[in-house]
């Protein structure tokens, strides 16, 4: 089925989107068809070294810049102000040459929602609606200018990833496996949709079929409607969704968990020696999972018993065309992170260990992810310390890691996308929120 058949309702800027990136990724699988070089020194800088940032910020190479659009306290168009803790984003084209960030809050019960809630998918102990969900900013797409703010999911748990549809729209994750009956009256650990172009708040309806677990982020193959689905757990899996309907996800499907062949590695995380070398590709298989809407938290834990390869808290998701891209944060033999890519479709499935960090100066825990107009990944940094400032790292077509960005406050940088021209890149600071666009060479 083409993309044209599977989702006939996509918009004409969509495709350029979803053309853009495509093309961008085929250029690293095509750089790394026999496997990517292992790089054994460190590599020159493309864009070149980080400029101190004079306000303290955001560190970037010359001839980048920075401005802040939304931030923590802002006040929205609904009456609100902007919340906190600003994780996973997404950009769509909207008509009238406008563009939308749909932006996660990692909120749970007891933080500020920035407003009072009238409504949301739940409720603390019978009291306030649950912070967690998501807020929409508008854009004029030529001078980045703020035309909206407001709330458009309320009533969730620690919205963390997500991802963006080819249908336009923005998949939430709940990051949370609360229980009704846990001071709060819904099941928790699901993924929610959210329309792009939506005006306001939008009805929280929880996709079941797509399971319950610890979710992170999500990834949408625009050629068959197939969705991946990362898990936050030292021993987490990658899911796929397979709709019963492509584009239309509420009416269900089935969900299956990534294996390898028989008598391959069993573990991606190379925390027992490595089992999984730099570089290595290896078949793959998918298991078939029941009872995935399950209150108890045990959905990696069977399909690991049916033969499921355990991942190190897998975290961003990255579809191109053909392929995909997943971050696992604490993965590999040194434990500061791994990056792996899996092919699809006519190519054949096959994973690979694209990338493992050798110690924290050349990459430390890798969270959300994209890639640029140059076919580079871009990854954001989500280490705790008091003396480490997380980076975007990049990652070269031959899986070479440089520091692109220096955030100089002590929190994560999360949520980066592009826009649709590719000349700006979206990211937040996490807490206090900041929303903030990043102009520069990016094509170079």
């Amino acid at each position: 089925m083409s993309q044209a058949d599977a989702f006939p309702a996509l918009a004409t800027d969509r495709r350029a989107v979803l053309r853009g990136a495509g093309a961008a990724f085929a250029a690293l699988l095509a750089a790394g068809r026999g496997g990517p070089a292992r790089a054994q020194a460190p590599a020159a800088l493309p864009y070149g070294p980080l400029q101190k940032d004079p306000a303290a910020l955001l560190d970037l190479p010359e001839g980048f810049s920075y401005r802040v659009i939304s931030r923590l306290g802002d006040a929205m168009d609904d009456g609100g102000t902007v919340p906190d803790r600003a994780d996973g984003m997404g950009c769509f084209a909207l008509a009238g040459g406008k563009l939308a960030l749909v932006r996660n809050h990692e909120l749970k019960a007891g933080h500020h929602a920035g407003a009072t809630l009238q409504a949301g998918y739940d409720r603390h102990l019978a009291g306030p609606v649950l912070p967690g969900g998501t807020t929409t900013i508008v854009l004029d797409a030529t001078t980045l200018n703020v035309e909206r703010q407001f709330r458009s999911l309320a009533g969730t748990i620690r919205n963390c990833a997500g991802g963006t549809t080819p249908w336009g729209t923005w998949l939430t994750c709940e990051e949370d496996v609360t229980r009704a009956g846990d001071k709060v009256g819904q099941d928790h650990g699901w993924v929610f949709e959210v329309p792009a172009d939506a005006a306001g708040q939008v009805e929280a309806v929880p996709l079941k079929a797509m399971g319950r677990f610890n979710h992170e982020a999500a990834a949408v193959d625009p050629a068959t409607g197939t969705v991946y689905l990362t898990e936050d757990r030292d021993d987490g899996l990658l899911y796929r969704f397979l709709p019963r309907t492509p584009g239309k996800l509420a009416e269900g499907g089935t969900l299956e968990a990534l294996a390898l062949l028989p008598n391959a590695a069993t573990d991606s995380r190379n925390w027992q020696g490595v089992t999984m070398a730099p570089g290595s590709w290896h078949s793959v298989r998918w298991v078939p999972l029941y009872d995935t809407d399950s209150p108890a938290d045990d959905l990696r834990l069977r399909g690991a018993a049916a033969g499921a390869l355990p991942f190190a808290r897998a975290e961003g998701i990255h579809m191109g065309e053909g392929e995909l891209y997943v971050c696992c944060t604490s993965g590999g033999a040194a434990r500061y992170g791994q990056v792996f890519r899996l092919t699809l479709g006519e190519r054949g499935e096959r994973l690979q260990l694209f990338f493992e960090s050798r110690g924290p100066e050349e990459y430390n825990y890798g969270d959300n992810l994209t890639v640029a107009p140059n076919g580079h990944l871009i990854v954001c940094e989500d280490q705790y310390t008091d003396t480490v400032d997380n980076h975007l790292r990049g990652i070269t077509r031959e899986g070479t890691a440089y520091p692109l960005a220096r955030l100089r406050r002590q929190t994560e940088l999360a949520g980066a996308c592009f826009s649709p021209d590719g000349r700006t890149l979206f990211v937040n600071a996490y807490s206090p929120t900041m929303t903030l666009a990043i102009t520069g060479p990016w094509a170079v």
